[in-house]
């Protein structure tokens, strides 16, 4: 092969591409003529194949027209990609236009559930008081749960709680009372002397759960309890507390302090063990359909710690007293918003849930 047949296939060369860049009309044809024409396997490789047959004194000659000719060549690629590139994002811009007077999506803004709401607040009360938040497993032993809370084996308030077993005999937690047990034995642990451990004062918000499942019942609920313990707590300390307690809970429904009264009661872990009552905020206690005309409404489970709860965790019952009193967070809920079935309270159903907003 002569230095003129590899001259002219040069030129020839970049003559095709250049009638050739005038059809293309798309970046991906022109991807396609770039690298059969520059490509490793493409012409101007094949074309430089021929240099092997010139002499010493032609080869640089046919090299520097090619380079000069693949520069040329580079240029009108990276032009013609340029070109494409802007006319394809004009069209896709064009089939893509934005209405800008069409109105907003609207997403609806989360808010805090209702029984959270309640715990908040309960805590926010008592908080101030001295009473500090624990909290204990859900999968409690049965010494936790039933045992050290002064509920035997045969005893029969184990029927009352309908409790969920586990496979290796532990149980779900039937109240958050075990929590006030297990308080009082870390706190102990932590001091050498009872002395120090006092006052003790503790909240504890959670989950329980028992068998039981209708408008007013769920199998699974929230409680709160609180304990405090130290020298000469009597139950006049413990209605003082749910008196404030309940008149700053249920402040919007009352506008007042709310009468509270003590009806006697049977709690293993507690003696004496009181219900108690609340004036009903709706009739200010004539008589209405929310306290069934009574004038009262049933609102906790209360009472000073038995003297056994305090040796089963290693406190001397003549050294200390105190109270304990537990709250059904999804009762106290129903009462505040007026909630006839529980279970809306655990259907996450948003229609519902956005009645309690901040701003409610």
């Amino acid at each position: 092969m002569t230095i003129l047949t590899l001259q002219e296939q040069l030129t020839q060369l970049e003559l095709s591409t250049k009638n050739n860049l005038n059809t293309i009309k798309t970046v991906k044809d022109l991807e396609d003529l770039k690298v059969s024409v520059l490509g490793k396997k493409g012409s101007l490789t094949d074309i430089l194949k021929g240099l092997g047959t010139l002499s010493a004194e032609e080869r640089p000659l046919i090299g520097q027209l090619a380079n000069e000719i693949k520069n040329r060549i580079q240029a009108q690629l990276d032009t013609a990609k340029k070109t494409l590139e802007e006319s394809e994002l004009n069209e896709k811009l064009s089939q893509e236009t934005i209405d800008v007077t069409l109105p907003g999506r609207h997403y609806g803004t989360g808010s805090k559930h209702p029984l959270q709401s309640v715990i908040d607040s309960i805590v926010e009360i008592l908080s101030p008081l001295g009473f500090a938040v624990h909290s204990g497993p859900e999968v409690e032993s049965d010494d936790y749960n039933f045992e050290k809370l002064n509920i035997k084996a045969d005893h029969p308030a184990r029927d009352m709680h309908d409790t969920f077993y586990t496979e290796t005999g532990q149980v779900l937690r039937t109240h958050t009372s075990p929590v006030q047990v297990r308080a009082m034995e870390t706190i102990l642990k932590q001091h050498s002397t009872l002395q120090e451990a006092l006052p003790l004062k503790i909240i504890a918000p959670g989950k329980v759960f028992r068998c039981d499942s209708d408008a007013t019942h769920s199998q699974v609920f929230h409680q709160i309890e609180a304990l405090y313990v130290d020298k000469n707590i009597t139950l006049k300390d413990l209605k003082a507390t749910l008196t404030y307690l309940l008149s700053k809970l249920f402040r919007a429904e009352y506008g007042e302090s709310p009468n509270v009264r003590f009806r006697p009661s049977y709690f293993p872990f507690t003696e004496p063990s009181v219900e108690a009552d609340m004036s009903c905020f709706k009739c200010k206690g004539t008589g209405c359909n929310l306290c069934k005309h009574t004038g009262w409404i049933e609102i906790l489970g209360a009472g000073m710690v038995h003297r056994n709860v305090f040796r089963a965790v290693g406190y001397n019952p003549d050294d200390v007293t105190g109270f304990a009193f537990g709250i059904g967070i999804d009762r106290v809920a129903m009462l505040k918003y007026g909630i006839s079935d529980i279970r809306l309270l655990y259907e996450n159903d948003a229609r519902f849930l956005s009645q309690f907003g901040a701003d409610k």
